[in-house]
């Protein structure tokens, strides 16, 4: 099940990457919820994740999405070992401690 989970992660961040070239940042942002909630127990992956929603924030010129990312950064690099409220899309208009509903999809690759 780990490289299903790991196979899910890397084409939810290869989507992302490509839309945010593309400039279509709903479905840039689309990806980057799905790769967040999939990686947010790996550092690398959850950080990448709120990397990318921090330079996608950027390009929409969505100053709110710039900011709320900044700590979020911080606590993905302290934090992602430890705890995580599962299920949460990682966008910085929804509180960071906040768990999310899982679609069964999501919730079968986690396990």
């Amino acid at each position: 099940m780990r490289t299903e989970l790991d196979a899910a992660l890397r084409q939810a961040f290869a989507e992302a990457e490509a839309a945010l070239a593309r400039g279509e940042l709903a479905a840039t942002f689309a990806q980057l919820e799905r790769a967040h909630i999939l990686g947010q127990r790996d550092t690398a992956a959850h950080v990448r994740a709120h990397w990318l929603m921090l330079r996608a924030g950027w390009q929409g010129r969505d100053w709110r999405e710039v900011v709320g990312q900044l700590p979020r950064i911080l606590a993905a690099l302290l934090f992602s070992r430890i705890w995580v409220p599962l299920g949460n899309s990682g966008r910085a208009r929804v509180s960071a401690f906040r768990p999310m509903p899982l679609t069964e999809e999501l919730r079968r690759l986690l396990e």
